[in-house]
């Protein structure tokens, strides 16, 4: 076996790539959002009760923690697997929150366009140099 054959990746090749370990993290941290559950705690449970429930094997919140903080060893493809499918449940949920604020703000601004311009003058003393005049 001839010694020293292995291709040595040059910096800017391993700056391009991302390890499993680091796209595990970066998963977790979108699919359970510190906003949405308060705290990084909070959505570090939040991520070890789905994980839990979603794999086969056991799982512990200090291996959760790991994937969180990108200190785990590896990441078997089942972990992957249920990463992928909670931020796509997060994404549906980020868009079921959504619609339902463009309702919200629709309903406010079909009130406000409720106003007739008699009612704005009245509103306003009648100014002429009010802009709703």
């Amino acid at each position: 076996m001839a010694e020293g054959t292995d291709k040595v990746l040059s910096e800017r090749d391993k700056n391009k790539s991302m390890s499993d370990t680091a796209f595990a993290s970066e998963l977790m941290r979108e699919a359970f959002p510190k906003g949405r559950h308060g705290s990084v705690y909070s959505a570090q449970y939040a991520a070890f009760v789905y994980m839990r429930r979603a794999l086969h094997k056991n799982m512990t919140f200090r291996r959760a923690r790991a994937i969180w903080e990108g200190a785990a060893k590896r990441i078997d493809a089942e972990e992957a697997e249920a990463l992928k499918r909670a931020k796509f449940e997060e994404a549906q949920r980020e868009i079921q929150d959504l619609r339902r604020r463009i309702s919200e703000l629709d309903a406010e601004l079909a009130g406000v366009g409720s106003w007739t311009v008699g009612q704005a003058g009245a509103a306003t003393g009648g100014q002429a140099g009010s802009p709703l005049a």
